[in-house]
């Protein structure tokens, strides 16, 4: 105020010359003085408040974490974060009320005792701030007992790196201390890009304009899908950013992209939802089916359920001696889980505890004290639905304490019981076990039996799908020709183009035997697969021969008749039949339809026998039963 007085003071004693030619003028820096006075105000008197949107993961059903979101007063100009750090640029006071954000953001973050991570915001600029790097945010986590592992700094783009190697440094810094890295707004710039190259952070956040729409959008799927692959190469888990459709929920989630985070799962509130809402966990629900076989019988899926043991909870006040006493009183028992009331906050761990009260004096000076002090804060947490799979997954990926301690698992967010490691590694050797006792000795694919257990389960979801049925023409002269080991190149040749052409997160491959194929697609440019496959064969077969037959199309070979006739190429015929929610009962008839429609791929390539083709594809269009109102299509592949 008495900067902008002083400033009309000085205006008014100007010469007429001298005055400021643009009226608008005054105005303005009288408006950026208040700015600046207000920006001031707010971080002096504490009115920086942040506000928590939930992150889940969706491997395990659950939670993972919070993205800290900073307001200004509600009353103020400066409430929004745009207009908030605006002004804190324009002002150069952008490291101070970073500074305050992140110190309002754990004190908030501790005080709701809310579970798992803490996302907080940082430019590059921030992590070079004496006050992150004096250790004064370390001092700040113990005072408020957060563990710095529950910590990702997650960097923004809105601000260049103009010392990269100043940011590596910072970086090791941090990750020695248990904080993770975390990108924003993946496929927004370049930069970022260059950012995940050289930083090689552990969570990578998809810009949520890839995102929005991409259930319907091919585009957005295949650069999502590029950015997943990146992701398995680098070690990283992606974040989809900016969900806000059901179908966008579900598709993000059947792609295998580990977290999501958008206003359909939750809008980020002072006080944040610490289960995940019905909408919610009906969309997850519709669970995408495992593509490994399954043991326990057709329909019954291994999951965190299967694991899982019925520990009695400590709840978060109970004493450390009551901890130890439960841990003397029952020799078999690993671990504590700690809830508050139905709700599990933590996991203590048996030889972690009793390994810190075995020194001097320590159950005297905590004896009496809450458990908590003493507990892991960020446990791993599943929902009872999560899949063998997706565990097995989330624990490779995860600190290797979590291998010890193992996982809790809840129902509707409430604690049900524990799950150990030992048990999940004893459950997958089974499965390995099992999927090898039914597999193909040839080329290890899926047998008879995980086909039609797979199909009886896509039945049961009521998950459409396409049913194709791969079979290989005029193989019987060329292996007769040629030797059965030529014949079975031929065989596994088909087996990789197969699995490279298939989705491995969606499709499933199977080899019903000899020279026949069965492939269950769910991807949504199944067609486009499959003329890829007859292609991918077609060139195949040619290079295994010589180029005089390549040229010609085939060799010369005795017919049954023992006459000295022209063989073409092997080639493929593929039948497809889409297959719609309640169409069929069993794996029976989805078999038989798909039988059919491979028949007529193979008419459709002997009447086309004069021309050198290189497969057949017959999609039956027609609803099952339906009659004959919407013809069926045959192609052939020149």
């Amino acid at each position: 105020m008495w900067v902008a007085l002083f400033t009309v003071m000085v205006l008014q004693s100007l010469p007429p010359k001298l005055t400021i030619p643009f009226p608008g003028c005054l105005p303005m820096i009288v408006m950026i003085d208040e700015e600046v006075v207000e920006l001031q105000r707010i971080m002096a008197e504490g009115l920086l408040f942040p506000v928590f949107q939930p992150i889940v993961d969706f491997r395990v059903r659950a939670i993972l974490g919070y993205e800290s979101l900073m307001r200004g007063p509600v009353d103020s100009a400066l409430h929004w974060p745009d207009q908030l750090f605006g002004a804190a640029a324009r002002h150069g006071l952008s490291q101070d009320l970073e500074h305050a954000c992140r110190d309002a953001s754990l004190r908030a973050f501790a005080a709701q005792r809310l579970a798992g991570r803490l996302f907080l915001n940082v430019t590059p600029g921030c992590l070079l701030d004496p006050r992150l790097m004096n250790g004064h945010t370390r001092a700040l986590l113990n005072e408020l007992g957060i563990a710095p592992n529950r910590i990702v700094l997650e960097l923004t783009e809105n601000q260049q790196i103009t010392d990269m190697p100043g940011i590596l440094e910072a970086l090791h810094h941090y990750r020695g201390r248990g904080f993770q890295i975390a990108i924003d707004d993946l496929g927004e710039g370049f930069a970022n890009l260059r950012m995940w190259s050289d930083l090689r952070p552990e969570f990578v956040k998809i810009d949520k304009h890839f995102v929005d729409g991409i259930a319907d959008d091919r585009i957005k799927f295949h650069f999502v899908r590029a950015m997943q692959d990146l992701a398995e190469i680098c070690n990283a888990s992606l974040v989809a950013e900016g969900i806000e459709r059901s179908e966008d929920f579900i598709c993000i989630r059947d792609m295998g992209i580990a977290c999501g985070q958008g206003y359909f799962i939750a809008r980020p509130e002072s006080h944040p939802l610490r289960q995940l809402s019905g909408p919610v966990m009906s969309a997850l629900d519709q669970q995408s089916l495992s593509l490994s076989p399954m043991t326990g019988g057709p329909g019954k899926l291994p999951t965190a359920r299967t694991l899982l043991k019925p520990i009695e909870a400590v709840p978060m006040n109970a004493s450390n001696a009551t901890v130890i006493a439960r841990f003397e009183a029952d020799p078999d028992l690993d671990v504590l889980p700690v809830v508050q009331g139905t709700q599990p906050v933590g996991m203590i761990n048996r030889h972690s505890m009793i390994d810190r009260f075995a020194r001097p004096f320590r159950k005297e000076l905590f004896g009496r004290k809450s458990c908590e002090l003493f507990m892991d804060q960020a446990p791993l947490i599943v929902d009872q639905h999560a899949t063998i799979q997706e565990l097995a997954m989330m624990l490779s990926m995860a600190p290797k304490h979590y291998l010890f301690d193992g996982f809790i698992v809840t129902g509707e967010g409430k604690y049900l019981g524990v799950g150990s490691s030992h048990d999940l590694m004893a459950t997958i050797t089974e499965m390995q076990l099992s999927a090898a006792r039914y597999a193909n000795p040839l080329t290890q694919l899926p047998g008879n039996v995980p086909i039609n257990e797979h199909v009886d389960r896509m039945l049961s979801a009521a998950n459409p799908f396409v049913a194709a049925y791969i079979d290989i023409d005029d193989f019987k002269p060329f292996n007769d020709t040629f030797g059965y080991r030529r014949g079975d190149d031929v065989i596994q040749t088909l087996a990789r183009l197969l699995c490279e052409a298939a989705d491995e997160r969606m499709d499933f491959v199977g080899h019903i035997g000899g020279d026949d194929f069965f492939v269950i697609f769910r991807s949504a440019d199944w067609e486009m697969r499959c003329w890829q496959v007859i292609s991918s064969f077609a060139e195949a077969m040619g290079n295994m021969l010589g180029i005089d037959e390549r040229l010609r199309g085939g060799y010369m070979a005795e017919n049954r008749r023992g006459e000295l006739s022209f063989q073409p190429l092997p080639t493929l015929s593929i039948g497809a039949v889409r297959i719609a929610a309640g169409e069929c009962e069993s794996h029976r008839e989805v078999a038989a339809a798909a039988s059919i429609a491979k028949k007529q791929a193979k008419k459709k390539a002997k009447q086309a026998a004069n021309e050198p083709l290189g497969g057949s594809l017959f999609i039956e269009r027609r609803r099952l039963g339906a009659g004959d109102a919407v013809a069926s299509v045959g192609r052939t592949l020149n």
